[in-house]
């Protein structure tokens, strides 16, 4: 018996969304509904096109996919995120008992386009959230599950986009902040408000990208420079901030996010978020390669200092470098040599 339930609301955008449930087995299963707001034509194509995907083995448990999906209505087709799960602690009872099958559910998001790809993970994450709550009594159904569902699209694509509209050109202050990993407080705040800040910092930094142990030194360097900690007032209209920093790199893509605002498209933010974090790895690289030419070279070192001087970022480049050179003797005496043209 494998059940299925859709579940949505016009979410921001209009883009309706959907759940799902399941049994184990492929071969032999029936879907059943638990919510959706998709008419009933509609809700009968996507639980055809989500069971052929299960018959194919192609649902993986905890990891999404985006498809596009042909519906009676709208008449066209729209971008699907669908993820198969299993309730957390029933899953944990069917592992004591053999007997017992934890029941598994599909979750689907609809939205305009498959553009919801670019925001997998983080509905990944949204679903991983239910997966820990879900409880199927009508009570919590109706209180909880239900209205989780509804605002898929509020709480999982539009974080960004509320940032950029709440501090406009004082973005430049989050996105340096971000890039130099500067510990920020946030006060007099709203919990989304809080959240969303906390997130779009998660997202501007360059976790994962660059080396796990940079990253540490870097968290331990800036938290122990308590003075540079950057803090966010929003008990006004519009948020206030204090020993913020910012430069000339972060003041340009600053531009970049308050020009796309005007079309209010959240999936253009997080492109721009994206193109932001590669230009500064490139620009990493690039100082890096120039670092291990000047250690053998004096023209490459004016080239090093050419470089931090017209990239805008310089300040956060030399102090990114300092620390992975730590260990190397050369590297650190070029990193020195830098650090006091860029006094000068």
């Amino acid at each position: 018996n494998f059940r299925s339930s859709q579940q949505g609301a016009d979410s921001g955008d209009g883009s309706p969304s959907g759940a799902a449930a399941e049994t184990p087995s492929s071969e032999d299963f029936s879907l059943s509904l638990l919510d959706t707001n998709l008419p009933t034509e509609a809700e009968t194509e996507l639980r055809s096109f989500i069971a052929k995907r299960l018959t194919k083995g192609a649902l993986f448990e905890g990891m999404g996919n985006v498809a596009s999906v042909g519906l009676s209505i709208p008449e066209c087709k729209v971008g699907c995120y669908y993820c198969r799960f299993q309730q957390e602690n029933l899953l944990e009872m069917a592992t004591l008992e053999s007997d017992i099958s934890a029941p598994e559910y599909v979750v689907c998001f609809l939205g305009g386009s498959e553009k919801e790809d670019t925001f997998r993970l983080e509905l990944d994450k949204y679903v991983q959230s239910l997966k820990i709550n879900l409880n199927l009594e009508q009570k919590t159904l109706e209180t909880y599950i239900n209205p989780y569902l509804r605002s898929w699209f509020e709480n999982a694509i539009c974080p960004i986009q509320r940032v950029v509209q709440l501090f406009q050109e004082k973005l430049t202050f989050l996105l340096h902040a971000a890039l130099s990993y500067t510990p920020v407080e946030v006060k007099n705040a709203d919990e989304r408000t809080e959240k969303d800040i906390s997130r779009f910092l998660a997202a501007a930094s360059l976790q994962g990208l660059v080396q796990e142990g940079t990253m540490t030194s870097l968290c331990i360097a800036m938290t122990e420079e308590q003075h540079k900690s950057m803090i966010i007032d929003c008990s006004g209209p519009q948020p206030q901030l204090h020993n913020a920093g910012s430069n000339r790199f972060c003041e340009d893509w600053m531009h970049a996010f308050v020009n796309g605002a005007e079309g209010g498209n959240p999936f253009l933010f997080l492109q721009i978020l994206e193109n932001f974090k590669l230009k500064a790895i490139q620009d990493i690289n690039n100082l890096k390669r120039f670092i291990r030419q000047a250690e053998m070279n004096h023209y490459a070192l004016f080239k090093c200092y050419m470089f931090l001087k017209n990239c805008g970022s310089g300040d956060i480049l030399l102090k990114i470098v300092k620390v992975e050179h730590a260990e190397m003797p050369e590297a650190r005496n070029v990193v020195t040599v830098l650090e006091e043209f860029m006094r000068e």
